[in-house]
């Protein structure tokens, strides 16, 4: 595992976002987590963001040391292991004497819904940082969590080490929010946060620094010659890869993003991620037959 963060660290590769296997007692299973860790690198991909997909949002603070010790452990020597905290500010604090522990050279923040201003946002964004010892990935999903303007005194302080932008829209390429965002922070720091879908308007027409991925954790050779292409601006090329990711993200945004990736790697006999912890659940069966098909689709896909 990398230990510190290169300038071009958060966009040499397709960011990876896993699910997390557990057992059947919803404990962590190591083996299958480093099969499929094995699968990605296999594929080309040097970063793994633990966050929304691998259900961080739920995880109990009496095992987070366990996680976190394991993710430190797991990855090739050159992969960079990103684990999240949060959502909630009292959690993040706590969590944050357990990541002095170890070596992670920066921690994703999940967002919080609700019960939130811009102002406290950075408030608590820069609280965590002092209580960690490192640089925060700021993560943004929903208009009215966190403003421009404070986004840019994180930035100029050194306190975040990037940003995960991953607001969903009906057409990326009109994102108001987007446009403020990057006159007030180097583009470069912002890396498109929801796929392969819209990562090519993220990257072409605002500049971005790079994408994250859950689906690559399938097909993690598409992906990353996809990240490739947009780079070399091969968009006819770009756009033949988005597209054969975009059954099973179609999926996944019509049934639920989390659930459907964690399924799909099972499916597609990757690794066996085993059950959700609560307060999510596994897909029911009547959805397992065009998951299952999309997943071995494009695996097949990635192989060939």
């Amino acid at each position: 595992m990398l230990t510190s963060l290169s300038p071009d660290a958060l966009t040499r590769s397709v960011l990876a976002v896993p699910p997390l296997a557990r057992n059947a007692d919803v404990s962590l299973n190591e083996a299958e987590n480093t099969k499929l860790i094995r699968h990605i690198e296999a594929g080309g991909i040097r970063t793994l963001l633990y966050g929304g997909n691998a259900n961080f949002y739920h995880i109990a603070l009496s095992e987070y040391d366990q996680v976190l010790g394991y993710l430190s452990e797991a990855a090739g020597a050159d992969t960079l292991v990103i684990p999240a905290a949060g959502p909630a500010y009292g959690m993040m604090m706590d969590q944050a004497k357990i990541v002095r522990k170890y070596k992670f050279p920066t921690v994703m923040i999940l967002p919080h819904t609700g019960v939130t201003t811009s102002d406290g946002v950075e408030a608590g964004v820069r609280r965590f940082v002092q209580a960690a010892g490192l640089p925060a990935l700021l993560y943004i999903k929903h208009d009215g969590y966190i403003e421009p303007e404070n986004v840019k005194r994180l930035a100029d302080d050194r306190i975040i080490s990037g940003i995960k932008y991953a607001t969903v829209r009906t057409d990326p390429a009109k994102d108001d929010y987007l446009k403020r965002l990057v006159q007030q922070v180097d583009r470069r720091l912002i890396i498109s946060g929801i796929g392969e879908q819209p990562a090519i308007v993220h990257l072409k027409d605002f500049g971005l620094g790079g994408f994250t991925s859950g689906c690559v954790c399938v097909a993690p050779k598409l992906s990353a010659a996809m990240l490739e292409h947009i780079r070399a601006k091969n968009w006819e090329q770009a756009e033949v890869i988005r597209q054969t990711f975009r059954p099973l993200e179609d999926l996944r945004n019509a049934i639920n993003p989390i659930r459907v990736l964690h399924e799909a790697v099972r499916l597609a006999g990757i690794a066996n991620t085993g059950p959700l912890i609560p307060l999510m659940s596994n897909l029911g069966e009547t959805d397992h037959a065009p998951v299952r098909e999309a997943a071995k689709r494009l695996l097949d896909a990635d192989r060939s």
